[in-house]
């Protein structure tokens, strides 16, 4: 039995369905991300999971009790906000203490939790400094300390690290599972960036237009996306059109027009070869280097075409340059053509 279940959940704000008929099942101490565009519903499922936002209709159970309608503070769970909303007239060890302290936790448990929760997330040395004195990263500590020392049954983290600049994201990122695995706690983050999706979680479930649309392991995602949004949202892809070959196969449309199919094929998993060889030739439109790879723009016979590949220190080929396509058969993923609407 999941820990965590939303049975049928929906919100209306009048005519406009924000989440539609949501089904989630998380398990204990899963880390779970929802992930999807501005406006998905993926804020709003955490909001009602919180109880910040009432249900419209479904079920929300917690470790087999009913908290649809249950006060935000009887659900004890662990909020991380965007803003991380921080008292700065409190040093780091008061904001951690706060909700303890509302809760009439004796002084001396306060101490002890405060001082173990500081040290799970390495900010032991800097207790008696206030918010201003810190780095954009130790103030996110200091709102995942306040959210973990409770010890909710569920850490909920909105949007946690789009506050920081891209090297420090990346870094938190880490600190944050490293955090999760040790405490063993269920977490629930939304997040529109794939990238910290799929580096950090267990499962990812991608919302679209207030619906889930596929819930999977990151890696099955990547390499399995379902639909075209899902393939161009999680990862670059090219969608091309396609048929199946005398096997039954996908196999890409080779002439100009539309195929019965539509296939998806991520850009790190095409060859650029000599000019005559491989499946298909293009010429190469544009160069972008990226620091660890360069990403090439391919003018073909079926449209344009993107192409990754590793840099090596190797000369990049040129722009003009002819040069074959190639690829493996088996990476060419179909797509579904249902789309959610937009």
């Amino acid at each position: 039995m999941a820990f965590l279940r939303l049975e049928g959940v929906c919100k209306r704000y009048g005519e406009i369905d924000a989440v539609v008929a949501t089904q989630l099942s998380v398990d204990k101490g899963e880390f779970v991300s929802l992930l999807g565009p501005s406006g998905c519903g993926k804020t709003t499922t955490l909001q009602m999971i919180a109880g910040f936002v009432e249900v419209s209709a479904g079920t929300i159970i917690l470790d087999n009790r009913d908290i649809t309608h249950a006060k935000p503070s009887s659900r004890g769970l662990g909020v991380v906000f965007q803003s991380y909303a921080l008292f700065p007239h409190m040093s780091v060890q008061d904001n951690v203490a706060f909700g303890l302290r509302m809760r009439k936790v004796p002084a001396a448990e306060v101490r002890r939790r405060v001082a173990t929760v500081l040290q799970l997330v390495r900010l032991h040395q800097h207790a008696e400094r206030y918010p201003r004195e810190l780095s954009g990263g130790q103030r996110q500590r200091v709102a995942l300390a306040r959210a973990l020392v409770i010890e909710p049954p569920v850490l909920l983290l909105d949007e946690p690290l789009s506050n920081l600049d891209a090297n420090l994201r990346e870094e938190m990122q880490f600190e944050i599972r490293r955090i999760q695995r040790e405490v063993g706690i269920t977490t629930l983050m939304v997040t529109h960036d794939q990238a910290e999706a799929l580096s950090i979680s267990d499962r990812v479930v991608v919302m679209q237009a207030g619906r889930i649309t596929q819930i999977d392991e990151p890696y099955k995602l990547y390499e399995h996306p379902r639909t075209r949004f899902i393939s161009g949202f999680v990862g670059k892809a090219n969608l091309l059109p396609g048929d199946r070959d005398a096997n039954g196969c996908p196999q890409v449309r080779q002439l100009p027009g539309k195929g019965a199919l539509t296939l998806s094929l991520r850009p790190e998993k095409i060859d650029l070869l000599a000019a005559g060889s491989g499946r298909l030739p293009g010429k190469i439109l544009s160069r972008f280097f990226l620091g660890s790879q360069w990403l090439y723009r391919i003018d073909t016979a079926i449209g344009e075409v993107t192409v990754v590949r590793r840099n090596d220190g190797s000369a990049p080929l040129n722009e003009g340059a002819a040069v074959g396509l190639d690829w493996p058969a088996e990476l060419l993923r179909v797509l579904e053509h249902g789309e959610v609407p937009a």
